[in-house]
């Protein structure tokens, strides 16, 4: 979830027209209920982590402005004032299969600070708003991608056309020109999403009645229209394939700017099939929602009163009550109203784009009420729940396992090559699972085995005593499926092969297998994290079903241990299968 830091500059516009003494309320806690997490606030700042359906509170301004509607009641229009600026954009034909979905506004008189430091703190808020909505909304820039222009700086009228990648523009944060395949191949934004422009011949570009180069999205925009801290009048393009996201994601930046008193004005788009459009829309969105499915839901029957209270607070208007006397009509009405029933038609936001059925304005009408309030029942249904039989084997392994002094433990399921294979010698098994952004160099890899994972939580344990025994039963993904294995790890001075073959003979034991059956067969020298001759899979009706062993001292020092290690790691699902449930 992404995470943002409100100022105390920011801080001014909450308590804006309001005499609230922060240090003593719990608003804190309260905020926290309109679909974020308040990591913790000082005099500094606050820390705010965002959950993903709520990006329209991401930045300082749009979070601001829910906070001064559900902290302090004070009724805010879901509309947006827009005016018509006389501006147009013209895309061409050839972005129906490049970028098709392509908007643009403008907003003027834009109040950025008074000094140096607020013009370049606000700069920085901006940037930072655009990039997570890039990662939220956009997807990466896949769904959307966002662009924000010195207006002062540009000649309107605006066109997107398509160019080859010989092309040449200045790129922001760059001196000279560059072609479009030099900014793919050469220049850090372009490296970072030239996978978005794979198998494209012509790129798209926005450009004025000049012919100036303003954006190549959704890459990166032309140095010239840079954002300064004399900027005060801005354009704001946005493009990509999700119709939704890219509205929102306009509208969003331009609440933003409106809420430092920008003047936002809809531009007129000529799209690439010849019909023309205003961008961007700031009237509200009109949703219904029964009486009967609040009550269903929220066990409550709530008066008019209060649910104009409780959808206030959360940024909407109650417009009416009433009776449906009309059939359901798909274009107005979701599928649930009857009539004969009351219906409570509300606006919300035309940003709100997390209202997508009638449960959200539910839960939006229970934000505002206070989930504090609300009654306490208990459930009328009645179910009785049957344990899925893989729960049955993985109860009995633990109950196995903590019966020879094992503790149980949990690591993440994402690893890397390193520590998957080389490190313990192991090969990988089909396809690996590789991440696409990883976050850092030890998380590239979706992990293959459950070994080493315990084998570095013994070495970030290595300063404690030993005997150090733990084992884990976790999630293992082989080929893009997810499987189940089992695995201990002993760090003890008397242990060795024998206890390690004691371990497996007693886990085997108790899941009902016949331990005549068992062959331990000597694992491949140099395969593996064993000591040749120390370690051995284990067969069961000649299937195999895990390897054990002594692990070799080499192997522990790749992991920065130095003291004898035991260790064994089987798959449930041969185990389940091999070994029938003796108690079923």
């Amino acid at each position: 979830m992404p995470t943002i830091s409100l100022k105390n500059s920011i801080l001014e516009l909450i308590q804006q027209n309001h005499n609230s003494n922060y240090e003593s309320e719990d608003w804190v806690a309260r905020l926290s209920q309109i679909g974020c997490v308040v990591e913790g606030a000082d005099d500094e700042q606050i820390e705010i982590e965002v959950f993903p359906d709520r990006p329209d509170l991401l930045s300082h301004e749009t979070m601001a402005r829910a906070a001064r509607a559900f902290l302090h009641s004070e009724n805010q229009n879901p509309s947006m004032d827009v005016t018509d600026g006389g501006i147009t954009m013209t895309v061409d034909k050839s972005l129906e299969t490049v970028r098709p979905v392509i908007l643009g506004a403008v907003v003027r008189g834009v109040n950025t600070g008074d000094s140096a430091e607020q013009k370049n703190e606000f700069i920085q808020s901006l940037m930072d708003h655009q990039e997570k909505l890039h990662l939220s909304l956009g997807r990466r820039r896949r769904f959307a991608s966002i662009g924000v222009h010195d207006l002062s700086k540009l000649v309107p009228p605006f066109k997107v056309i398509t160019v080859p990648k010989s092309h040449e523009f200045v790129p922001l944060a760059m001196n000279e020109k560059m072609s479009i395949d030099q900014i793919l191949t050469e220049h850090p934004k372009g490296m970072d999403y030239a996978h978005l422009m794979e198998g494209l011949e012509l790129f798209p570009v926005i450009v004025d009645s000049n012919d100036d180069i303003l954006s190549f999205p959704p890459i990166i925009n032309g140095e010239h229209t840079t954002v300064t801290e004399s900027t005060t009048d801005f354009f704001i393009d946005v493009t990509g394939w999700d119709e939704r996201a890219v509205e929102t994601c306009l509208l969003l930046i331009c609440l933003s700017l409106a809420e430092r008193g920008g003047d936002v004005e809809c531009v007129q788009i000529t799209e690439w099939n010849g019909k023309t459009r205003m961008a961007p829309l700031g009237d509200a969105k009109l949703h219904r929602v029964s009486d009967r499915l609040i009550h269903r839901i929220l066990g409550l029957t709530l008066e008019e009163k209060e649910i104009s209270s409780a959808i206030a607070k959360m940024g909407g208007e109650l417009v009416t009550t009433q009776v449906i006397t009309e059939g359901v009509n798909s274009a107005e009405r979701w599928a649930d109203l009857v009539v004969g029933e009351q219906e409570h038609v509300i606006k919300m936001p035309r940003w709100r784009s997390d209202i997508m059925h009638p449960v959200d304005l539910v839960e939006d009408i229970a934000i505002g009420y206070g989930y504090e309030n609300m009654p306490t029942i208990l459930s009328t249904v009645h179910l009785d729940a049957i344990p899925l039989s893989s729960s049955h084997l993985n109860r009995r392994i633990r109950d196995s396992l903590q019966s020879l002094g094992l503790q149980e433990t949990q690591s993440l399921t994402l690893s890397c090559d390193r520590d998957q294979f080389d490190r313990v010698r192991w090969h990988q098994t089909g396809e690996i699972t590789r991440l696409a952004n990883p976050i850092t160099n030890d998380h590239t890899i979706l992990r293959q085995r459950i070994t080493p994972s315990l084998l570095q939580l013994l070495a970030a344990n290595r300063h404690h005593e030993l005997p150090q025994r733990v084992y884990e039963l976790g999630t293992i993904v082989l080929n893009s499926h997810n499987h189940t294995n089992c695995a201990w790890a002993c760090a003890e001075v008397d242990g060795g092969f024998a206890t390690a073959k004691g371990f497996a003979q007693a886990l085997l034991r108790d899941l009902g297998a016949d331990l005549s059956d068992v062959e331990w067969l000597p694992t491949d020298s140099g395969v593996g994290p064993w000591i040749t001759g120390r370690g051995a899979k284990v067969m069961v009706n000649e299937e195999e079903v895990g390897q054990i062993g002594e692990i070799d001292p080499a192997v522990s020092l790749e992991f920065g241990l130095k003291v004898p290690i035991h260790a064994g790691e089987f798959n449930l699902e041969t185990l389940g299968r091999i070994i029938p449930d003796p108690v079923l």
